[in-house]
């Protein structure tokens, strides 16, 4: 079973969002980068870019194929983990962690207020696979 951890926001496009203040960290779900296979490129915006919630901010690159990342809330990009683009494979060995893609400063903080909870993301990633 993919890991979830409860202290996070999830989207059908399965990125996760941590809150902290009224910046969102952003990245995408254990189970994501599961479906996807060893990732070896990801492509991030640049800092000071806007995007409005579930906007294409990026994408990742796997063995198996290209998968648009989508900004699950609106607001500026604060920062980058630029660390990725020498060691992409973060994204896969600690999603929650080390493999984050962004941070926004959210310009509508209440847009986490309608992404899944964990409970309901595992709901999501069950049916999905059925």
């Amino acid at each position: 079973m993919a890991n979830i951890p409860d202290d996070l926001h999830y989207s059908k496009d399965h990125e996760w969002v941590r809150v902290e203040g009224n910046v969102a960290v952003v990245g995408i779900t254990d189970y994501a980068q599961d479906s996807l296979g060893d990732v070896v490129y990801v492509e991030l915006p640049k800092v000071g870019d806007d995007f409005a919630a579930n906007e294409s901010f990026g994408s990742v690159e796997s063995v198996k194929a290209v998968s648009e990342v989508f900004s699950p809330v609106s607001g500026a990009i604060v920062g980058i983990n630029e660390s990725l683009a020498d060691e992409p494979e973060k994204v896969n060995s600690d999603p929650y962690g080390e493999g984050w893609m962004i941070r926004v400063e959210m310009s509508k903080p209440g847009e986490v207020d309608s992404m899944l909870t964990a409970a309901e993301y595992e709901d999501f990633t069950k049916a999905e696979k059925e």
